[in-house]
């Protein structure tokens, strides 16, 4: 049987926030000592990543990366309604992900020791952004 939640992560625009003990929470009160937490974003203008949460120059360097391969303010992109991030933070949520699925053990989400899952915002204004928790 399934278990779900919700998160509401409020971002402070273009930015990683560390969701991870907002996920190991839910895991907890699901219950579920062992099996399989899903988290879904609900929006396509910000994404999940599980990446290093000890450097935050990764964090600075994925920033980079991504702001060189798809740069604000292209000429080439039609979807420009909400300014010149509008269309290439979709193309970002593209390139990175929706959802992630991490394995539970002993009631917890089992990352390594470097690991943690961060909301990726793409956008450069705040945002309320949320999150479904689905533990089985």
């Amino acid at each position: 049987m399934a278990w779900t939640d919700h998160i509401v992560v409020e971002t402070s625009g273009r930015s990683f926030v560390d969701v991870t003990q907002r996920i190991a929470e839910c895991v907890a009160r699901s219950g579920v000592r062992d099996g399989l937490a899903n988290v879904f974003i609900r929006h396509t203008s910000a994404s999940l990543v599980v990446q290093e949460n000890a450097d935050p120059d990764v964090r600075r360097d994925l920033e980079r990366f991504l702001s060189d391969l798809v740069p604000d303010g292209d000429r080439r992109y039609a979807h420009t309604a909400e300014g010149p991030d509008d269309m290439p933070s979709h193309v970002r949520a593209v390139l990175t992900s929706t959802s992630v699925t991490l394995p539970v053990r002993d009631g917890r989400p089992a990352l390594g020791t470097w690991q943690a899952v961060y909301l990726w915002e793409h956008r450069h204004a705040p945002h309320r952004r949320t999150l479904d928790v689905t533990v089985l």
